[in-house]
């Protein structure tokens, strides 16, 4: 099989493959919608009662079905389900989180990340990523089980503070608000929320003094209640393609669970939980060394990601500690790393992970050196040409030598129309005679596939390059060209390309080929303008490299 053609069947399969995932995203199972974004709440505001008819099971107890629309909750939580009125909420307030958290349960019933605007328009309100609205409903609930029927403090609770605003001071290392909690018996827990400057992680603390009589056994439990529905996806909304929805790692393997999976329960130590949307996500992490119990369920149209922890004893008139990590807020990898094992890895690139992960390190690299994302992509891509400098010089090559044997291959083809098969004989003694492998310009392409889809989920995923800008009219590398210019420039770039390169012997080759930057610059204008100038500069890139070894193989020739 001559080049051209094999050009040609590649080009048509990439084609058919993106086909087959458009289709997949479009009728697959459809994600969930994206949570909104609003202002900022006063401290002295009401929330919706965080509260549920569903607690989690303790180890000795048979696991509590889900309360579901129209039916009575379970009467284990009916006194505490009596009394769920409007609760009132405490706000905690750092330089990056803005947070209400009900004093019914201490629940985390709203935070909007004060760094990252909907939007770049004016005025914009920061994105909402926990909230108690009807439709984009999702809360943190946490809380302590008692066994034995013993008063618990759980997400039903009722707790105290010692005021309704908390914020972190201009200098301080971190910011403690205390929750507390007592029973009638002697027992008080105080359930305290310790922030740090700059940071999305969130340690979550049960201090438990037992004055009771009795020793009182308990564990730890942290649930994201969200609500489900589904999404509309849109070729012009790159968004809409983005996982939402619950994920786990087991401590071994990163998994995303199916929404609908109401039979889904494991026990596993060293993992954690999430519940993902696109750039953002909520997570909970206990402590490594303990067994966990993770479970998901429904209740209503809300779904229940959870974790329940071993019983821990507390003797009477001793002390007892529990604690969780929370992160709440963009999936910066940098800080996600140290938060749990691999929590990194909600920055989701798919199967291409092995490289898009390296990809996003070399970038972030560059970046600190030269403060700016788009020229990051610009050397990065220099970077990758350099590396492959030898494998596409080989193959350039062998095209430059196809383009100056262009006229001994018309006459065979003229020669031999009317006979194929001798053709087809001449054509390879004329490759082997000339030491040209017609296959040879295809390997190129065949390693610049995986590292383009690479690209593609880096900047599609990676919450660093969200918003951000490479200069004049792109303001948003994760985002399409506004005005179609680098598209426009990309597919021109490819048009010079084609031409700089040896025609293809069938005239209907030719034509299909002169058509692809066509068909590519269309494909690819809804593209993440990041990806675009990737594209356009490893095209510019390799015109140039075409055209030198084009000018010394001519110049070898007339030797």
């Amino acid at each position: 099989m001559d080049n051209p053609r094999l050009y040609l069947w590649i080009g048509l399969a990439l084609l058919l493959w993106m086909n087959v995932i458009q289709w997949n995203r479009d009728y697959g199972t459809p994600a969930s919608a994206p949570t909104s974004s609003a202002s900022t709440t006063t401290a002295a505001s009401s929330a919706k009662p965080a509260s549920s008819s569903q607690l989690p099971a303790l180890p000795s107890e048979p696991a509590k079905p889900a309360a579901t629309a129209g039916t009575a909750p379970p009467a284990a939580s009916t006194a505490a389900a009596a009394m769920s009125g409007d609760q009132p909420t405490i706000r905690i307030v750092t330089d990056v989180l803005d947070l209400d958290v009900s004093l019914q349960g201490g629940t985390l019933v709203r935070a909007d990340l004060v760094k990252y605007p909907v939007n770049k328009t004016k005025d914009s309100p920061p994105v909402r990523l926990l909230t108690t609205a009807d439709q984009t409903y999702e809360v943190v609930r946490s809380g302590l089980r008692a066994a034995g029927g013993r008063s618990e403090p759980t997400h039903l609770a009722t707790f105290t503070a010692a005021a309704q605003e908390f914020r972190l001071a201009p200098g301080a290392q971190e910011l403690r608000v205390p929750l507390t909690w007592t029973d009638d018996q002697g027992l008080t827990v105080t359930k305290t929320f310790v922030l740090k400057p700059g940071r999305y992680d969130i340690e979550v603390v049960y201090d438990v003094q037992n004055a009771s009589p009795t020793n009182w056994e308990a564990a730890s439990y942290v649930q994201f209640a969200r609500h489900v529905y589904s999404q509309k996806r849109s070729m012009f909304d790159v968004e809409s393609y983005a996982y939402r929805g619950p994920a786990i790692y087991d401590g071994k393997k990163y998994r995303k669970l199916d929404v609908a999976d109401d039979k889904f329960s494991e026990t596993f130590a060293g993992g954690w939980m999430a519940e993902m949307q696109h750039h953002f996500v909520a997570a909970a992490v206990p402590p490594v060394a303990e067994q966990f119990d993770y479970t998901l369920a429904h209740e209503g149209d809300h779904s229940v990601l959870g974790f329940r922890g071993p019983l821990k004893t507390v003797p009477a008139g001793t002390t007892g500690q529990f604690s969780e990590k929370l992160f709440v807020g963009p999936k910066l990898q940098e800080q996600l790393k140290p938060v749990g094992p691999r929590l990194e890895l909600t920055a989701d690139y798919g199967k291409l992970t092995i490289l898009a992960d390296p990809l996003f390190h070399l970038l972030s690299w560059v970046y600190k050196v030269v403060g700016n994302w788009g020229w990051s992509i610009i050397i990065v891509t220099i970077l990758l040409k350099l590396l492959f400098y030898k494998l596409t010089e080989t193959s350039g090559r062998s095209m430059a030598k196809m383009r100056t044997i262009s006229p001994r291959i018309k006459s065979i083809q003229e020669r031999y129309k009317d006979d194929r098969e001798q053709l087809a004989k001449q054509m390879m003694e004329l490759y082997k005679r000339e030491k040209i492998n017609p296959v040879a310009g295809c390997l190129p392409i065949v390693v610049q596939i995986p590292v383009f889809l690479a690209f593609y989920w880096v900047l599609l995923e990676s919450v660093e390059m969200r918003q951000a800008p490479w200069l004049g009219w792109i303001q948003d590398l994760s985002s399409k060209d506004p005005y179609f210019i680098l598209p426009l420039v990309m597919g021109a770039a490819m048009y010079a390309q084609f031409k700089l390169n040896p025609a293809p012997p069938d005239p209907m080759q030719a034509k299909v080929f002169a058509f692809m930057p066509i068909i590519m610059t269309v494909m690819m204008a809804w593209f993440p303008s990041g990806l675009l100038l990737y594209w356009t500069t490893n095209t510019l890139l390799s015109i140039a490299q075409q055209w030198n070894i084009n000018r010394v193989v001519a110049a070898e020739a007339k030797k």
